[in-house]
């Protein structure tokens, strides 16, 4: 008797361990909590989820909500995932970069992990994040998000403000973490105060991929007060295969096993044509595909349909035979036409299908050669070595933005000649209206012309080491195209020519309108001369190169064919180029270029500031053809009278527009050692405006020897000795240059 009880009992604890291998969980088991349905192998009570593993056992808390551990649960699927919200870590500063509040959180997750579609992402400036893993083998991983100033609007995550990295863990315990970068490294820009007034935290989360939508003046402030955020869990049966496991496995009929991908364990699924729980003994049912909305069947109107386990059959109606070859349930009295339309029309359909085949296929292969064109068009305009310059040595005071060719066609309507602003040595200068409606001014070189190519190369390298209000901001270029273009701010107002000679000329364009350009043109260039971080040489100054905005403030353009000058040279030998009429003589004889050419060329457009006239024109006079000549002649014998513009000379100013003609005359001197260097002129001009000087040059400085001018005409020079305090000085400036030029007193 008693080894008939213990032989009954081993049957029936054998029953009972089948049985929860099996997967039978209690009949009374809880199968919802609030609006999420529990289903085996999960469960929220003893004997209701698989008992070999305790990570399939939740809580339902009095308010309605899934937990597992202290994760609030909002999805369980049966392909091995569970969603779940992780709160977020973050860490505040004050105004001063003290640490105020620190918030960071520990993860168990036992027999789970967290699934390769989360993201691993830090919302904040001059900061980082770690996600650290604890164990036998522990490490951390993460991304950090640097900004030099406050980053601009923005809805992508890509490393302004915010930053973000895969993780694919294996790990049961985790931290996330955010921090910051010290704000006394020189490598950032902004300051704590600065720093504070829109970042003054930074966050660190794990979130489901696609689930998060960075917006960079929302989140950087206060992360819209979203606490946590969705992350993906993958789980799955035990740490063993599906052949490790043959004959103890939970799966029930009519399902496959399958290995997990996380590389331990394995899952269930039901198999084609059955759905439901696969983790129950009779958990998939069949699909009733003749009746189901959305596996349904697809026999055709002279068929039934007949469900059979696991899929269905089509059965022909009376009066109809299944034709085998195309499955199709055809009359059985059909003329022979039938078959030859079913042929033609077989044929038709796979010819259109090999028609689209190659169609695509030439598609991709065009879009693949545009590709490969763009590329090749980039690097022979020096796309790769302007990108090598431009982060290379020496910070760049300009962001220019690298622009597509497509961006630069939809700017321009097409390139239409409507768009057309003007055209010069350079090339073409469109109007264009870039997506978000501002209008800018797009220049594109003259076509298979690689000089100009090497000129437009040149203004980019140029213009990203200027910052200055009287240049013309680059706002970038499109070096993909088969001639390169350089995208400006547009200025409204024409050039200083058109309201000299051109349309634009107005009357009211008076003296001191014109005594203010000179004076921003002046300080200008003698900023590019004297105070940038490479003294750099226009080459090309002239009234045409020179853009008036709404304010007639002065913008000097045109940059292609300036020079950067090395610091331990003062002049380099180039080929001579320039504009007749402006072009230094001494440069133009001897190609040795020096920031001399440019105070030439600036003496020039001063004398049209004074005069009205063009620098060279073929219309006037034998002797008054060059302006330079005509104008220092006219100086010299007292007769500057005859070639000041009528609209601006009145009784107040004659004595500014002498002054300024004697500045114009020692700038256009033959040699440039006679000259006087930008900075010098500029102050002169300055003290004009500041002091309305009553003294003339010539009344302090006795006349010396003549010197030679181009085309033979002579004018007097001025000497004496004096020390120079500066160009930014106002108060006891002395200006002094090879030939000396007179003190002004404030």
């Amino acid at each position: 008797m008693k080894l008939q009880s213990l032989i009954l009992a081993a049957i029936f604890f054998n029953l009972a361990c089948t049985q929860m291998v099996k997967g039978q969980p209690r009949k009374d088991c809880q199968t919802r909590c609030g609006n999420i349905t529990i289903e085996y192998p999960f469960g929220i009570s003893t004997g209701c989820y698989y008992a070999e593993d305790r990570s399939f056992s939740l809580t339902c808390n009095e308010e309605g909500k899934l937990f597992f551990g202290n994760m609030h649960v909002t999805n369980i699927s049966h392909n091995g995932q569970l969603r779940v919200q992780f709160n977020r870590s973050y860490t505040c500063y004050d105004r001063q970069g003290k640490l105020s509040v620190e918030i960071y959180y520990n993860y168990t997750l036992a027999n789970l992990s967290v699934a390769t579609n989360n993201k691993f992402t830090l919302v904040g400036c001059n900061a980082y994040a770690l996600l650290t893993t604890f164990g036998d083998q522990s490490y951390s991983t993460g991304c950090m998000s640097l900004c030099n100033s406050r980053p601009a609007p923005t809805r992508v995550c890509n490393g302004q403000g915010c930053c973000e990295t895969s993780i694919p863990l294996d790990k049961e315990v985790f931290r996330t973490r955010s921090l910051k970068f010290r704000t006394s490294s020189k490598r950032f820009a902004m300051t704590t105060s600065v720093l504070y007034d829109f970042n003054p935290c930074t966050y660190a989360f794990l979130v489901e991929d696609g689930k998060f939508n960075f917006s960079s003046t929302e989140d950087l402030r206060n992360l819209r007060n979203v606490t946590d955020f969705p992350v993906v869990l993958d789980w799955s049966i035990g740490n063993q295969t599906c052949e490790q496991v043959v004959g103890r496995r939970i799966c029930g009929e009519n399902t496959e096993c399958f290995n997990s991908t996380r590389g331990i364990g394995y899952q269930c699924r039901c198999t084609e044509g059955f759905e439901g729980n696969p983790y129950l003994p009779d958990g998939c049912k069949d699909i009733d595909e003749c009746t189901h909305t959305i596996r349904g069947h697809n026999c055709s109107d002279h068929s039934t349909c007949e469900n059979i386990p696991g899929s269905f059959l089509c059965n022909c109606k009376s009066g109809y035979d299944l034709d085998t070859t195309t499955n199709i349930c055809m009359p059985k009295d059909r003329p022979e036409y039938y078959k030859w339309t079913q042929i033609v029309l077989g044929t038709t359909i796979g010819f259109l299908a090999i028609l689209l085949v190659v169609g695509c296929i030439q598609q991709r292969m065009k879009q693949r050669n545009d590709t490969r064109l763009r590329q090749q068009f980039f690097e022979q305009n020096g796309g790769g070595m302007l990108i090598q310059r431009l982060s290379g040595a020496g910070s760049s005071n300009v962001d220019v933005q690298i622009f597509t060719e497509k961006g630069m066609k939809e700017a321009t309507n097409g390139y239409d000649d409507s768009r057309i602003l003007g055209q010069g040595g350079q090339g073409t200068v469109y109007k264009g209206i870039l997506p978000d409606n501002s209008i800018v001014a797009i220049k594109k070189a003259r076509l298979g012309d690689c000089s100009q190519v090497e000129q437009f190369i040149n203004e980019v390298l140029v213009l990203s080491k200027i910052n200055h209000r009287n240049v013309v901001k680059l706002l970038g270029c499109c070096l993909e195209t088969e001639v390169p273009f350089l995208v400006y701010e547009f200025i409204a107002s024409g050039t200083l020519f058109d309201h000299l000679h051109g349309s634009m000329f107005d009357s009211s364009f008076t003296w001191e309108h014109r005594l203010r350009i000179a004076i921003e043109v002046a300080g200008t260039l003698a900023y590019l001369h004297s105070s940038a971080s490479i003294p750099i040489i226009h080459r090309d100054v002239k009234t045409a190169n020179i853009l008036l905005d709404e304010n007639l403030t002065a913008k000097v353009a045109d940059f292609g064919a300036s020079r950067l000058i090395p610091m331990d040279k003062e002049q380099l030998t180039t080929m001579v180029q320039g504009t007749l009429g402006y072009l230094d003589p001494e440069y133009y004889h001897t190609g040795s270029l020096n920031e001399k050419s440019d105070v030439y060329s600036f003496g020039v457009v001063l004398m049209e500031l004074i005069s009205g006239q063009k620098a060279l024109c073929f219309e006037r006079p034998q002797y008054s053809k060059h302006l330079v000549s005509y104008f220092a002649s006219a100086t010299k014998e007292n007769r500057l009278h005859e070639v000041i513009d009528g609209q601006v000379m009145n009784e107040g100013n004659q004595r500014e527009i002498q002054e300024a003609a004697r500045v114009a005359v020692e700038c256009t001197r033959l040699t440039g050692e006679e000259r006087p260097r930008m900075k010098e002129v500029a102050a002169v001009l300055e003290g004009l405006v500041a002091t309305k000087t009553k003294h003339q040059w010539s009344d302090q400085y006795p006349e010396t020897k003549e010197s030679n001018y181009l085309l033979g005409v002579e004018i007097l020079s001025a000497q004496g000795e004096t020390s120079s305090t500066g160009y930014d000085s106002i108060k006891n400036v002395a200006i002094l240059g090879h030939r000396s030029w007179p003190l002004i007193f404030v």
